[in-house]
C-alpha cells in the first residue's frame, strides 16, 4: 500500500482574504494568526466585549491585527457587532474595501451562556441566539454574493458539542443546533458556485472555559486543548482543496471527528395507529441501519420506494415556465 503523503503539502492562503469574527481572543485569535501565517490577509473582527457579550473595546482586535503585521503578515481590525443592524455588511465591506475581495469567512463570534433555562432572563436568551445564530447568518449573508460571483469561497461556522444536550445553557444549545442546519443549507446554496460551507464543534481551553476549578483536569485541558489544535482543522476546512461541504466536525485536543445527521430505517405502517408504532419501537429506535442523507430531498427519497413510489423527486419538478404541469414539494415538512 502506498502511503498518503498529502500531509506533506503545506496548505497556503497566499493572495486570499479571510474574515474571522470574534478574533480578538482564544479560538478566533488562533484562527486569524494561523491564516495570516500561511499567507492570508485577515480582517480581525471583534466587538471587544466580555464573555457575556456586554461592553466593547477596540483593543482586542487592534492587538491581534498588530501582532499579525509585526510578524510580516497583512491584517486590519474591525470592531463591528455581528448582531447590530448592518454589522455583517460592514464586516464584509471592510475586507473588500481594504483587500479587494473575500475568500474565507470563519464565523466564530460568540458569548457564554450557562444559565438555568426556566429562570434565564429573556435578554440573555435573545442575546445568545442573536450572537451565535443570527450574527452568523448576518455575516454569511453579506459574504455570499461576492463569493458566488467569483465562483469561490469557504465558510466555516462554529457549532458546539453542547448540541448533544445539557441541563444548562439551553439558549446556547438551541442556537448552536440551528447552526448545523444553517451550515448544511449554505452548502446547498453554494454547491454549484464553488462555495463550500462546513462547521466545527470545538473544544478548547479559552476564557470561556477558564472557570474550570484548579486541578489535574484543568491542567490537562489547558495543556492539551489549546486553540491552536482547533485552528489546524479550521484551516483545512477553509482551504480550497478541502473536498467536502455541508459537513460538521468535532475538534479538540488533536482529535477531528465527523458529526453525522443520521436517520434510522424506521418502521412503516399502512394504517398507522399509536398502538402499532408503540409495538414497533425497537425497530424505530434501532441504529443497526443508519442513513446519513446529504439534504432534505435525499432523506425523503430514502423511504419513498418503501411506500410504493419509485420515481425520483427530480423527475417531478415542473419547469419554471409550466406551473400548470403540476407541483411537487421538494423541501418541506
Amino acid at each position: 500500500m502506498t502511503a498518503d503523503r498529502s500531509f506533506d503539502q503545506e496548505l497556503r492562503f497566499d493572495g486570499q482574504v479571510a474574515v474571522v469574527t470574534g478574533a480578538g481572543n482564544g479560538l478566533g485569535r488562533a484562527y486569524a494568526m494561523a491564516l495570516a501565517a500561511r499567507g492570508a490577509a485577515v480582517v480581525v473582527n471583534d466587538l471587544g466585549g466580555d464573555i457575556s457579550g456586554a461592553g466593547g473595546s477596540a483593543r482586542p482586535a487592534q492587538t491581534v491585527a498588530a501582532e499579525i503585521t509585526a510578524a510580516g503578515g497583512q491584517a486590519t481590525p474591525n470592531f463591528d457587532d455581528v448582531t447590530a443592524p448592518g454589522g455583517g455588511e460592514r464586516i464584509v465591506a471592510t475586507a473588500i474595501e481594504t483587500f479587494g475581495r473575500i475568500d474565507v469567512l470563519v464565523n466564530n463570534a460568540g458569548i457564554l451562556d450557562t444559565s438555568e433555562f426556566v429562570t434565564c432572563p429573556d435578554e440573555t436568551i435573545q442575546r445568545t441566539v442573536a450572537t451565535h445564530l443570527l450574527g452568523t447568518m448576518a455575516v454569511t449573508r453579506a459574504a455570499l454574493p461576492p463569493m458566488l460571483d467569483q465562483k469561490h469561497g469557504r465558510i466555516v461556522c462554529t457549532s458546539s458539542g453542547a448540541v448533544f444536550g445539557s441541563r444548562e445553557g439551553v439558549a446556547y444549545q438551541a442556537a448552536k443546533s440551528g447552526l448545523i442546519a444553517f451550515t448544511r443549507a449554505v452548502a446547498q446554496i453554494g454547491a454549484e458556485h464553488g462555495v463550500a460551507s462546513n462547521a466545527v464543534l470545538p473544544t478548547a481551553f479559552t476564557r470561556m472555559t477558564s472557570s474550570i476549578p484548579p486541578g489535574a483536569f484543568r491542567d490537562f485541558m489547558e495543556s492539551r486543548f489549546t486553540p491552536e489544535r482547533v485552528a489546524a482543522a479550521v484551516l483545512l476546512l477553509a482551504h480550497a482543496s478541502f473536498p467536502h461541504s455541508g459537513e460538521c466536525f468535532l475538534v479538540g485536543g488533536g482529535r477531528m471527528a465527523r458529526l453525522v445527521l443520521g436517520v434510522t430505517e424506521g418502521y412503516i405502517a399502512d394504517d398507522p395507529t399509536p398502538e402499532e408504532f408503540r409495538g414497533h419501537l425497537d425497530t424505530i429506535m434501532s441504529t443497526g441501519t443508519l442513513l446519513t442523507p446529504a439534504n432534505r430531498v435525499e432523506e425523503f427519497e430514502s423511504y419513498l420506494p418503501r411506500l410504493g413510489f419509485g420515481a425520483s423527486l427530480d423527475q417531478l419538478v415542473a419547469p419554471a415556465d409550466a406551473p400548470e404541469a403540476g407541483t411537487a414539494v421538494r423541501n418541506g415538512d
